[in-house]
């Protein structure tokens, strides 16, 4: 747990809307656990590769890889690049976190300006909301495992590469 101290200070800016905790989880567990899930999204809200280094395992698996992204802990790092010269603004909004034991349940919102590129579209500052939900777990005080699932067709709408039907 040492090697995180600097994580939790950093995460301290992210918020949580609505946190559910199973009634079986010791308060300390609890705590650690909802400190290291905060720290992951703080990365997600800085692009900062240092909190990502603290918050994950040099083991992390992606058990949703999407394509062309690396597996394991530099994939996170890979993904807020490329997102970030599309939407260098980026920010993310924990609307809910459930924790389980040792799983924890993100919905979150992300938000900010398409005004960089993706692929061959160019951003003209058009603002991005869309949704996302992550199951984590969480073990030995670092992230170890993450299921995702984002709205990419919203995302895509709104950077005007997928047009939605009417």
């Amino acid at each position: 747990m040492g090697v995180l101290l600097a994580a939790p200070a950093r995460a301290a800016e992210v918020t949580i809307d609505d946190l559910v905790v199973a009634t079986a989880v010791p308060a300390a567990e609890r705590d650690a656990t909802v400190a290291v899930a905060k720290a992951f999204y703080q990365f997600w809200n800085s692009g900062d590769e240092a909190v990502l280094k603290a918050a994950i395992s040099d083991n992390f698996i992606d058990h949703t890889l999407p394509a062309g992204r690396p597996q394991g802990p530099q994939g996170p790092a890979f993904a807020s690049k490329n997102f970030r010269s599309a939407v260098p603004d980026l920010s993310v909004e924990v609307v809910k976190m459930i924790v389980a034991g040792d799983y924890v349940t993100v919905h979150m919102q992300f938000r900010g300006h398409f005004t960089g590129s993706f692929g061959t579209a160019k951003g003209s500052g058009q603002p991005i909301d869309f949704i996302a939900t992550d199951l984590l777990k969480v073990t030995g005080g670092r992230v170890t495992d993450n299921w995702h699932i984002e709205d990419n067709l919203t995302l895509l709408s709104k950077m005007g590469v997928a047009k939605l039907a009417q």
